[in-house]
């Protein structure tokens, strides 16, 4: 599932095409993806002119003129293509066609159709109920290592599934959680309230320069995700630990490898010698 990076680099490609522009017309070509669109879904955004395209955690906000916030999540494999002109045929995985007054075509493709959209208002967006218990964004403005251990302070669970709940960080799924954690030097296992002072800071300050760093490279591209120009992300080809079981661990050199457990049916890759 697209992670913070991969949406905040949707978001990037998508703001220059839509924000600012009148959509001349909005189509669905099916009833539903994970969920079925809000009624009059097409007819609602057709004529509205997009203010701006935002990001909160994993979801895409596009604010529109009228007041209406549209909320999209790509879930396992959703993206958007853009096409300035002569657009190919479409494709039939291509669910939602955005068409702009300068002519643009935004597609918003999803071969296994787990993503979703729904429709919302600036005023009611803080209370939407996929919105309204989300943590902190790590990134901008950040978080600090004393409000990231007021968060950890009563978790129980081990510190990597502490991040991957949305209700305590915003955004971080398995991949950056595990880069995040090696960086830190913390170990996926450590029981998540115990990471304070030091510990905590280190941690913060490694989430967002691992964020920072696969925004930089477009995402991680391993199934799915591209960027909306159609280009593949590629913060995969400077994994340190998520994928790499066996391989020499970069701190410690190659008489440490890389090991992989599960926890929580995750996968969770980390090195034991250099994560305390």
């Amino acid at each position: 599932m697209p992670e913070l990076p991969e949406v905040e680099t949707v978001r990037r490609g998508l703001m220059p095409v839509l924000e600012g522009q009148r959509l001349e017309r909005v189509q669905i070509r099916r009833a539903d993806l994970r969920f079925p669109f809000p009624d009059g879904f097409g007819q609602r955004l057709t004529g509205r002119t997009v203010i701006a395209v935002k990001r909160r955690a994993k979801f895409l906000l596009i604010d529109l003129d009228d007041g209406t916030v549209l909320i999209s999540h790509l879930g396992m494999s959703g993206s958007y293509r853009i096409y300035a002109k002569d657009p190919p045929v479409l494709d039939k995985h291509d669910h939602v066609i955005f068409v702009t007054a300068d002519g643009q075509e935004v597609r918003y493709n999803d071969p296994r159709r787990f993503g979703f959209m729904d429709l919302t208002t600036h005023d009611e967006m803080p209370d939407h109920k996929l919105l309204n218990k989300i943590g902190p964004e790590p990134v901008f403005p950040g978080l600090d290592g004393r409000q990231l251990a007021a968060r950890l302070k009563h978790r129980a669970t081990p510190i990597k599934a502490a991040l991957l709940d949305q209700k305590v960080i915003a955004g971080i799924g398995n991949i950056y959680a595990c880069e995040a954690l090696h960086d830190a030097g913390i170990s996926p296992k450590r029981k998540a309230s115990s990471v304070q002072g030091k510990r905590a800071e280190r941690l913060a300050r490694a989430i967002k320069e691992v964020l920072l760093r696969a925004i930089d490279a477009g995402g991680s591209s391993l199934k799915d995700h591209r960027q909306p120009s159609g280009e593949l992300g590629y913060f995969q080809h400077t994994f340190r630990v998520y994928g790499r079981t066996g391989a020499a661990c970069s701190v410690c050199g190659p008489e440490v490898r890389i090991k992989q457990l599960t926890q929580s049916g995750r996968s969770t890759f980390f090195c034991s010698h250099c994560q305390r």
